[in-house]
């Protein structure tokens, strides 16, 4: 695997250490309050995955990419044995780390994604931020104003509107819009491994109960590729069921985590 990108990261608590990778559009800050509750018994390390968050930006966005930065940031930091949680575009980032890079990694828990292709819901909202015009935007509720035609959910509005830099000159991104669109064909996408691909840790798969992201028909490759896994749903969330149930996430986490 080659060098990756020196990616921005937190890390809070004592203990073995557990790493969190956000979604796509989302950044570390995302999972402040999973780090706070996890952080009396883990060294938790989130990180703004490259093109998001504080992170470096770069051109190629696809998922040996991004293994290959988390890789980097292991190594950097002297981890070894992690307990490896991603959400989403994190979840598929290390789904491939585990599978290609599997002395790294002692437990995956991947949150409602699974390692199959997904038809793509997100160049529309990619568009939409592109077309803003940042140099007339001084304060976010006019973004969100501009911005209600193309994206009519309120909560995603509010998701995307995280990553808008308000300045005296007018706005920003700090997600590179460009590269993640250009990506957005791999990122959609299955994992780049092979078919006989295994990670033999165990493996911890949560969904949400409204989702449609993991689904019975994705069991069959999900225990191929990962014979140790197991499969839990949150109660009344989505896609983002740690922001939309986060007691039961987190109690459906502790159970992932502590058997």
């Amino acid at each position: 695997m080659s060098a990756g990108l020196a990616l921005a990261h937190e890390v809070q608590g004592s203990g073995p250490p557990l790493v969190i990778l956000h979604g796509l559009l989302g950044s570390a800050r995302n999972w402040q309050g999973v780090a706070r509750e996890l952080a009396g018994r883990y060294r938790v390390v989130r990180v703004d995955l490259r093109n998001h968050g504080h992170s470096p930006h770069a051109a190629r966005m696809d998922y040996a990419a991004l293994a290959a930065d988390v890789a980097t940031l292991l190594a950097t930091l002297a981890l070894t044995e992690v307990t490896l949680l991603g959400h989403s575009m994190g979840g598929k980032t290390a789904m491939a780390l585990a599978l290609t890079e599997p002395a790294r990694v002692a437990r995956l828990v991947v949150v409602d994604i699974a390692p199959v292709a997904y038809a793509d819901q997100h160049t529309p909202i990619i568009d939409a931020l592109l077309a803003l015009p940042l140099g007339a935007i001084r304060r976010r509720q006019e973004a969100d104003t501009l911005l209600q035609a193309a994206i009519p959910d309120a909560a995603v509005r509010l998701f995307v509107l995280q990553n808008l830099v308000l300045e005296a000159t007018g706005a920003r991104w700090r997600l590179n819009l460009p590269a993640l669109k250009n990506g957005m064909a791999a990122l959609s996408g299955g994992l780049p491994v092979a078919v006989t691909a295994r990670f033999a840790g165990a493996s911890c798969f949560i969904r949400g109960e409204h989702s449609t992201r993991v689904l019975p028909a994705h069991a069959g490759l999900i225990r191929a590729h990962f014979p140790h896994s197991s499969v839990h749903t949150v109660a009344a969330a989505g896609h983002w069921p740690h922001t939309q149930a986060p007691r039961e996430f987190t109690r459906v986490l502790t159970d992932c985590l502590f058997v």
